[in-house]
Formats: C-alpha cells, sequence, structure tokens
C-alpha cells in the first residue's frame, strides 16, 4: 500500500516542481522584461524547459545514454501534459484525480522502465530522492 502512494507522491512532486518552476521562471522573465513581450516565454516553452531540466538531471544521475535521454524527455514532456489535463478535467474531485494520477504514474513508470535497463531502472527506483532534490537545487542556480 505504501509503494504505490509513494509513487504517486514521486510524481505529484516532480509536476509540482516543474509546474511551480515555470511559474517561478516566468515571474522572473516578466520582471526582468523592460522592452518588449517578446522576451518571456510561453508556458509550453518553459515545460519544455523543466522537462529538459529534469531528463538532464536524470541522465547524469544514471548514465543514460543520448537516445535513452531522449526518450526519457518525450515520456515526461507526455506525463506532464497528461496530469495538467488530469487537473483541469477533474479540478477538485480528489478521487478522480487520484486515480487518474495513479493511472498516469502507472503508464510513464512503465514506460521509464522500458527505456533504461534494469540496472539503471533500480539504481533510479533508488536514487529518486536524490534526482528531485539536485533537480531543486539546479532550478534554485538558475
Amino acid at each position: 500500500m505504501l509503494r504505490p502512494r509513494f509513487w504517486l507522491l514521486s510524481l505529484l512532486l516532480i509536476v509540482t516542481l516543474a509546474t511551480s518552476c515555470a511559474r517561478h521562471r516566468r515571474a522572473q522573465r516578466e520582471a526582468a522584461a523592460t522592452s518588449t513581450a517578446a522576451e518571456t516565454h510561453s508556458a509550453e516553452e518553459i515545460r519544455r524547459e523543466n522537462v529538459r531540466d529534469l531528463a538532464s538531471v536524470m541522465a547524469d544521475e544514471l548514465k543514460l545514454r543520448d537516445d535513452q535521454t531522449q526518450r526519457i524527455r518525450q515520456v515526461l514532456a507526455a506525463t506532464v501534459e497528461q496530469v495538467n489535463a488530469a487537473q483541469a478535467k477533474y479540478g477538485t474531485d480528489k478521487a478522480a484525480l487520484g486515480s487518474a494520477l495513479r493511472r498516469i504514474n502507472t503508464t510513464s513508470e512503465g514506460q521509464l522502465k522500458q527505456i533504461m535497463t534494469p540496472a539503471q531502472y533500480q539504481l533510479y527506483q533508488q536514487r529518486k530522492p536524490q534526482i528531485q532534490q539536485k533537480l531543486r537545487e539546479q532550478r534554485a542556480g538558475n
């Protein structure tokens, strides 16, 4: 029972980090932009940057090959889109949202497992908290 909750919380943490970082970056860019609105990035560009950041941290920590990193970026981008869609669809219906997020997490984890070698996936499971911390530190430095 603890495992599904852990994975759900991990997925929610990743999405929360991506979303909050996107908001923070957007606010910084808007504050810094003085001449034109073209200097700010769209929310979609920010989401792509966040997915790229997470995939890069995973690549460093797990020693992923370039092709694995690219495929993981695609999985993460699709996961973020699915979570955003579920949040928009279910809003405050916690039961339905929780069920949708568990399905999304199961699919995402299955795809990551297929991309990584068994040793990389085991290391990913063990180092997930460190990966998340490293991503937070990397974003704080930006």
